[in-house]
């Protein structure tokens, strides 16, 4: 048996390389998560740093403001190298442990390509998709700082707004964030190094527009798209059908909205 002290269980753990990555991908549905009851964590992959704006002890305030003002109880740094890291056995390992010492339900990763920004984006991509097969493997505790094997149940991919490839995903889905987009607005507006005002104007620009288009084709307000490695499984087609939005009465009214599909 391990000797290991384990932190608590952690209910969904979500991935990406640098601090902001999680914040302007997916920071509402986080949010809506830790209101929900569940309990949440954020890995970032890096510090970020270098960047031309900031400092590792900027980048660390920053991420832990922004962690408070989501309300994500844990924040766990995987110190690889920023700018650098490529996906290889080591990084995958050092990912795993992390897996095996929280050991999620549900490992939501930053998927895609951005040849116009970090390559670290991708290599954080596939680095997560290995540690989550790596986290399983039994006779190597030695190697994941000798903590018992743990299979992570599901992944979950939130895709990056400006990746390469047009996927063909097998399942999307949409969750609103109509509660707690200023919430998520607030939290990457924490990183003050990286967005001053007018940076954080086009950025405040491009999350709203993108959130707002999403969750315009669910009838949200705002909403945050993920995508599944595989169809969605439903024991019952009216409630996958219907989600959140219940079948209206033969006798209402028609018209005054956008079509939702």
């Amino acid at each position: 048996m391990s000797e290991v002290a384990l932190p608590e269980r952690l209910d969904v753990v979500a991935v990406a390389p640098h601090p902001d990555d999680l914040e302007i991908l997916c920071g509402g549905t986080l949010a809506r998560l830790v209101k929900q009851g569940y309990k949440v964590g954020i890995f970032d992959l890096a510090s970020g740093e270098p960047t031309p704006r900031g400092s590792l002890e900027t980048r660390r305030a920053e991420s832990e403001a922004s962690r408070q003002i989501l309300g994500v109880p844990v924040r766990v740094n995987i110190d690889l190298p920023n700018r650098v890291f490529m996906d290889g056995p080591e990084n995958r390992m050092k990912l795993a442990t992390e897996f095996r010492r929280y050991r999620p339900k549900i490992v939501i990763l930053a998927a895609g390509r951005t040849p116009a920004a970090s390559p670290d984006h991708y290599q954080g991509h596939l680095i997560g998709e290995a540690a989550r097969f790596y986290s399983q493997l039994t006779k190597w505790d030695e190697r994941f700082d000798g903590t018992l094997p743990y299979r992570v149940p599901h992944l979950v991919y939130v895709p990056y707004p400006f990746d390469a490839e047009h996927r063909d995903w097998h399942s999307t889905f949409v969750v609103d964030i109509g509660d707690t987009m200023q919430q998520k607005l607030e939290a990457i507006r924490a990183y003050k190094s990286q967005f001053d005002d007018e940076r954080f104007e086009r950025v405040k620009h491009m999350v709203s527009s993108a959130n707002g288009y999403q969750g315009a084709r669910c009838g949200y307000r705002y909403g945050e798209l993920f995508a599944l490695p595989h169809p969605v499984g439903s024991p019952d087609l009216v409630a996958t059908v219907t989600g959140a939005r219940p079948t209206p009465p033969p006798h209402a009214s028609i018209g005054g909205h956008m079509p939702m599909g």
